[in-house]
Order: structure tokens, then C-alpha cells, then sequence
């Protein structure tokens, strides 16, 4: 079993080192990223499919090179926060040194040398501290700074928080000696116009469905699904799936609300079972999830929406059977 320390070790060595995230990567992943890039040597930050907006903006904040490609010409290949090759547009064959993740594991990642994955944290960033610590070294105030803006955004500001991110991020902010205003602020962005116009579209195009007391709904957008699938969750649905169609490719963000995984909605289990099926990428958390592929996004989303129905009634009749009588007594 691949340990903090074996990674710490690898990670410590001279070669040149290139740090990959996902498309369009997050908060997480970038922060991720950044950490290893400033506490270890020769490292280069890589991001295939580019930033998302938060990200983007943090990167300017920061003043922090981000390049593209998948790292040609360096000695090492990390890949941080990424369940999956196709996550990177990574050819056939593409097998990294290091792979950190926090996802449910797929299968796809059992070439890399060492794979390093707790599906049970919130956050890439808190698995990336344990490597650093693990390290001996004393975490950077603006590594803390990037590890805490990783951790808030992946929990969605403490809503999906478990217990060891919680501690992970008092420790941070206590050893960086770095107050909250500063930690939100980092990734605090004002929303776009043209944001706003995708939410407010997505919402005008809603579809949904109903089984007992929670609703699924999945919407289409040319930009901004996450956000698109936030609006529909603040309009009334449990479940959210938004939808993009570029070309031949589609890209669907999914979300739920914390109440719907309680019960025991499981988006990433959901969405890498509808990946299987149709033989695109999916995967993700129990509230937050994405697939993308090959394919229409509209019947993709229908996919999407059969799958989530069905495990809406699987729950239901779970839910009705505990309520009926005991007959044996």
C-alpha cells in the first residue's frame, strides 16, 4: 500500500517534475498542484484543458505560471486531483509516476507507479498536506493559503466538510498563522454577467421528475454547468444535471444537495455506472460529480436521469419498508 512518505520521497528526488490537473481544474486540483510545485524540486505546473474561473483568478493573485501539454521532456509525470486519463486528453499508454487523488478509484490509474488515494477526504489538498508533512517540511504561509482555498471550495465552504478536513484546515490556518477573511477571500470571485445569463437559461430550460419528496431535475448550458446545477438546487430540485454539447464532445456537471446524499444518493457511484454503460469518463463525489465523452449531452442527460430515478425509488422503498409494522411481532 502506497504511503504519504513513499510519495514524500519520490517527490523529494532532483528530477524534473511535471504537475498535471484535470480540465477546466478547480480550486482543489490547482491548489493541489501548487503546493507540490513550491515544496519540492523542479516542478512545473500543467493544465491540459485549462483553469476554471476560480482558479484562473487565483493564478493571477498568486502570480503563478501554468502551462499546457502534458509535460514533455520532464523527468517525472504527477498527476494530482484526476480520476482518469481521459481527464487530461492523455493518450493511449500514458502511465504517470505519481497519481494523488481523493476520488473513487477507477481502474485507470493502475500503470502509475505510485497512486496515492483516499476517497474518504474532502479535499486533494488535504492528502497533498500529509505528503508534505510527511516530507519534514514546514508548510509555506502561501502553500497554506492555497491548501485552505483547495479544501474550502472542494467542501463547498464547509457544507460537505468532514472531520479530518476540518482539523487539516485549523491546523493550517494555525501553523500559517493565516485569519478566515483571508482564506475566503482567496477564492471569493464576483459573478460574471455572462454566469449569471447561463444560470438564468439553464433554469428556463429545466426538465424534472419527481420520486416522493425528491426531485431530479437536468438542464442544458453553453458554459458554467456547475453553476447552472447550483441555480437549479437553489430553485427547488434535489438532484442537478447541466449539460454541454461542444462539437461531438458533451460535458454534464452533477450536484446534490447535502439532505439527498444523506439519504443515500451517491453521484459518482451513479455517474461512473452510466460511464461504463455508454463508455465515457464519469465520476466523482457522493454531491458532486461530472462525466464526459463522446456523445449527445441530451441523451446523455436522460441516462443521467433514469440512473438517479432509479436509485431515487431504490431508496424510497427502503425508506417505506422501514415504516411498515413489524409483522412478526
Amino acid at each position: 500500500m502506497v504511503s504519504a512518505r513513499d510519495v514524500a520521497e519520490a517527490l523529494s528526488s532532483e528530477r524534473t517534475k511535471a504537475i498535471l490537473v484535470h480540465g477546466n481544474a478547480d480550486m482543489d486540483a490547482f491548489g493541489s498542484a501548487y503546493a507540490i510545485a513550491r515544496c519540492f524540486p523542479g516542478c512545473a505546473i500543467f493544465a491540459p484543458d485549462g483553469l476554471d474561473r476560480v482558479s484562473k483568478m487565483v493564478a493571477g493573485k498568486m502570480e503563478t505560471a501554468v502551462r499546457e501539454g502534458l509535460g514533455e521532456g520532464f523527468e517525472m509525470t504527477v498527476v494530482v486531483d484526476t480520476s482518469s486519463p481521459d481527464q487530461l486528453r492523455a493518450p493511449e499508454g500514458f502511465s504517470p509516476d505519481v497519481v494523488i487523488d481523493h476520488h473513487k478509484p477507477s481502474g485507470r490509474w493502475d500503470s502509475a507507479k505510485l497512486f496515492l488515494c483516499d476517497d474518504s477526504r474532502t479535499s486533494c489538498c488535504e492528502i497533498v498536506l500529509e505528503v508534505i508533512e510527511a516530507a519534514g517540511i514546514e508548510v509555506p504561509r502561501d502553500v497554506g493559503l492555497m491548501l485552505l482555498g483547495g479544501m474550502l471550495t472542494d467542501s463547498g465552504h464547509f457544507q460537505f466538510a468532514k472531520p479530518p478536513m476540518v482539523s487539516a484546515f485549523a491546523r493550517v490556518m494555525e501553523t500559517c498563522g493565516i485569519p478566515m477573511d483571508e482564506a475566503m477571500g482567496l477564492v471569493q470571485a464576483e459573478v460574471s454577467i455572462s454566469e449569471r445569463i447561463a444560470m438564468l437559461k439553464a433554469v428556463g430550460r429545466v426538465r424534472f421528475e419527481r420520486v416522493g419528496q425528491m426531485i431530479v431535475a437536468t438542464s442544458s448550458a453553453g458554459s458554467f454547468e456547475a453553476s447552472c446545477c447550483r441555480a437549479l438546487l437553489d430553485a427547488g430540485a434535489d438532484i442537478a444535471f447541466v449539460g454541454s454539447q461542444r462539437e461531438l464532445e458533451f460535458r454534464i456537471s452533477a450536484r446534490a444537495t447535502q439532505e439527498a446524499a444523506r439519504k443515500g444518493i451517491h453521484l459518482g457511484d451513479i455517474l461512473s455506472r452510466v460511464g461504463k454503460e455508454t463508455t465515457c469518463d464519469g465520476g466523482g463525489h457522493g454531491a458532486a460529480a461530472g462525466i464526459s465523452g463522446i456523445g449527445d449531452v441530451e441523451a446523455m442527460l436522460m441516462i443521467c436521469m433514469e440512473n438517479t430515478m432509479d436509485s431515487m425509488r431504490a431508496i424510497r422503498s427502503k425508506e417505506d419498508a422501514q415504516r411498515l409494522p413489524d409483522l412478526r411481532n
